[in-house]
């Protein structure tokens, strides 16, 4: 397997950053880290808007929740099946290479997609559009994660840098809905797409532009075949244990709202879920700021027992103060366990693999959370609020059981790489 020249000297030089006490400052100082993770967390600013905008711009202006979620679903699956092939293209390639030309093709898609709702286009237009949005997005949670993993050699440090971007994760899990929700209710119904338009065209051309600290790419061997990322040992499992963790957490935004809505206080919806991303945040960001000796795979378990066990309390919660309570510290486990899993996928797949290792799991967990809405929302019409937090229950469940039964390969296939104390 060929390796294409490196970038520059400057964009690889974790080692000579002066220590400091705050290891997120100590990551940041790596040249070029703040620009490209600031960039990055603009671009990806859609992830957590574009399905929520689109569902609240086509049913406020064509007055069918059905079409909407029809729309957002072509959408939101186009993505999970295209942004994988993108990643996998990005590692062989290069990520502006790749990524330039299918930036174009999104805003285009996204373009589109506001104006032929705004102007009552026929349906198929809206499904067109949507399509080419979809297909077309990639995953820069993804590259950015692989600007980390090639400018930091150390495992600590690299262990910071995920951390924060996972704390990053949940900001745009925060603010995106909700300002998405905002827009498209106190504007005009298109507004909560034209920010993630806007945002992942600045975004996306601020990161691609960073060319030093850009990974190299992997050229294929003549005659050498390459397969999926998604073959290597562990990782179906993995993707599989990220769609249960999707579905925890679609199931819990519809369930969470109908709840809201039984009490009486749907605008305190926003806010509980907003403290369930805060739950998460915070210990992302405690997690990623020191060291751990255990092995990794030992600590994804662990983190995905400690979620399963906090969603279980779903199912006593009887108001809302203690709903947020549960759910506040039920947070704690979501951050770091995506955090270790995004960290297995480096021991799983080969360098070459990264992005499209990447993109796996963050595509599954998408995934997950459209299951996890439109199942929780069935089962809510049908029985309750309650039911649906028995769907987020079970895909708890679920996620355990995944997990333990992969426990070996899991082991085996993990590289231990944090052993230094913390102090």
């Amino acid at each position: 397997m060929a390796q294409d020249p490196s970038p520059p000297p400057d964009a690889r030089e974790g080692d000579a950053v002066p220590a400091s006490r705050n290891p997120y400052r100590a990551v940041l100082a790596v040249p070029g880290a703040w620009r490209f993770s600031a960039a990055a967390l603009v671009a990806r600013l859609p992830m957590s808007m574009v399905g929520i905008g689109t569902i609240l711009m086509v049913q406020g202006i064509y007055g069918e929740y059905a079409l909407a979620g029809r729309v957002a679903a072509v959408l939101v699956v186009v993505q999970a099946i295209c942004s994988p092939q993108i990643a996998r293209l990005v590692d062989r390639k290069g990520q502006r290479t790749v990524m330039l030309p299918l930036l174009a093709a999104t805003v285009l898609g996204l373009g589109g997609l506001v104006v032929c709702a705004t102007t009552r286009a026929p349906e198929w237009t809206l499904y067109a559009t949507a399509v080419v949005a979809g297909a077309t997005q990639g995953s820069y949670g993804s590259m950015v994660r692989a600007r980390w993993t090639h400018a930091l050699d150390d495992p600590r440090r690299l262990h910071t840098a995920y951390s924060l971007e996972a704390a990053l994760d949940e900001l745009v899990f925060v603010v995106g809905p909700a300002l998405a929700t905002v827009l498209a209710t106190l504007v005009a119904p298109p507004a909560g797409l034209v920010v993630p338009l806007v945002a992942v065209t600045v975004g996306g051309l601020w990161f691609l532009s960073q060319r030093a600290t850009e990974p190299p790419t992997f050229t294929v061997e003549p005659g050498v075949r390459t397969r999926s990322a998604l073959r290597a040992p562990g990782m179906v499992v993995l993707a599989l244990v990220f769609v249960a963790m999707g579905v925890v957490f679609g199931g819990t935004d519809v369930a969470t709202v109908a709840f809201a809505e039984d009490e009486g206080a749907p605008a305190v919806a926003g806010v509980i879920l907003g403290v369930f991303a805060l739950g998460s945040c915070l210990s992302g960001l405690a997690y990623g700021a020191r060291t751990w000796v255990s092995p990794l795979w030992r600590r994804f378990v662990v983190g995905i027992v400690a979620l399963g066990a906090g969603v279980s309390l779903f199912l006593v919660v009887t108001s809302l103060p203690v709903l947020a309570a549960v759910m506040f510290v039920t947070g704690f486990a979501i951050a770091p366990t995506l955090i270790n899993g995004n960290a297995l996928v480096q021991n799983l797949v080969t360098p070459r693999q990264l992005t499209e290792g990447l993109a796996w799991v963050g595509t599954s967990l998408g995934v997950g959370v459209s299951i996890g809405s439109s199942v929780a929302g069935s089962r809510i019409d049908a029985a309750g609020a309650h039911a649906g937090f028995e769907v987020v229950v079970a895909a708890g469940v679920l996620a355990v059981v995944l997990a333990v039964a992969a426990l070996r390969t899991l082991r085996r296939r993990a590289v231990r790489q944090d052993v230094t104390p913390a102090g």
